[in-house]
């Protein structure tokens, strides 16, 4: 498995560029007896089998830009492995292989791997509702929480794009014009005063631009907002204010774009049935497992979408997503495909 997972981690594969990736993920599954089927840049795997199929999904793309390698190399440290992308999630692709080839199971099987997850899977989600249709459940194979816990819960995610229009003027002659960065900067406040971590609501406005001199009058103004919600009520709350904001600098006007990426993962009884019978095979591994929820999105968002039960954080443990300390825990490899593993032979659905 770490032979593999170095392998992996040295195929660079940046969103918009996994050819390779694919490629090699894609011989993978051909050799555990996968009839394997190439969409686009997208990989999709068929195990004939028993019963309604269970859906494994993951990714092939990084966040990491080609040459990274160079500067954070492959390496095994104290029991960890590091490298880019190496928690996120390619030792995930690992233990769901490793899995696939434990479990021998009489049940049907259908992998996804997508690569654009780390931009919201603009193409992905399209293959993710093929092979959603007649599934029973899905798997994902994205790292568990920082304390190994599976997660039945995701944020719903959207990004949104403010463009503020004023009205140009000489400094000196400030209420000749309306500016567009003073709307802005109001705007900011009251995006951030609607987030309520409390409550699982989430509003970050992350990029900043506008005006062309120090001494205009700022004619137009934009942003970019990151909104992170926990329930589909709570998104139709948040898109209802997004879409009625009324500027409160005279002269100035706003408009909306950008929209929803992910849809929310609430938890169901499909996904408690899930991690009840994952529970009880983590027991019998030394795990002791608990639900989870995260504010970060992942496939398993789409697939609950398309009417699934969904359990995740099924990849292997470790830390350090898109930083420079990105790791796996090496010993937790065999211990999480096994869980998977287990999982695969008896789901609980």
């Amino acid at each position: 498995m770490i032979e593999l997972l170095r392998e992996l981690v040295e195929i660079e594969s940046p969103t918009g560029d996994t050819a390779a990736m694919r490629d090699r993920v894609a011989r993978e599954l051909a050799g555990l007896g996968g009839d394997v089927a190439l969409d686009g840049e997208h990989v999709r795997a068929d195990f004939r089998g028993e019963g309604e199929p269970l859906l494994l999904l993951g990714h092939l793309d990084t966040v990491w830009p080609l040459g990274t390698l160079a500067e954070l190399p492959w390496r095994l440290e104290n029991r960890r492995a590091f490298g880019p992308g190496v928690y996120d999630m390619k030792a995930g692709l690992v233990v769901m292989f490793e899995a696939i080839r434990r479990a021998a199971t009489a049940r049907a099987l259908r992998v996804v791997l997508t690569a654009d997850e780390e931009i919201g899977s603009p193409s992905g989600r399209d293959a993710i509702e093929r092979a959603a249709r007649g599934a029973a459940a899905a798997l994902v194979c994205e790292p568990p929480t920082r304390d190994g816990d599976l997660k039945t819960a995701r944020s719903g995610l959207g990004r949104f794009h403010l463009v503020v229009t004023g009205r140009p003027a000489h400094a000196g002659e400030p209420r000749e014009g309306a500016s567009a960065i003073e709307e802005l900067a109001r705007l900011t406040l009251r995006l951030h005063a609607l987030a309520d971590p409390s409550r699982g609501v989430l509003l970050n406005v992350g990029v900043v631009s506008g005006g062309t001199r120090e001494n205009v009058v700022a004619a137009g103004a934009d942003a970019w907002l990151d909104v992170r919600v926990p329930t589909a009520a709570e998104r139709d709350r948040i898109d209802g204010i997004l879409r009625t904001l009324e500027p409160e600098t005279p002269g100035t006007s706003i408009a909306l774009g950008g929209g929803w990426t992910r849809p929310p993962l609430e938890r169901s009884p499909g996904s408690t049935a899930l991690f009840t019978r994952a529970r009880e095979h983590g027991r019998e591994l030394g795990l002791d497992l608990h639900e989870a929820s995260t504010t970060g999105g992942s496939d398993g968002n789409l697939a609950a979408a398309f009417g699934l039960p969904v359990l995740d954080g099924l990849g292997a443990e470790g830390g350090g997503s898109h930083a420079a300390d990105e790791h796996v825990l090496v010993d937790s490899l065999a211990v999480r495909a096994e869980l998977l593993a287990r999982i695969l032979r008896a789901p609980g659905v």
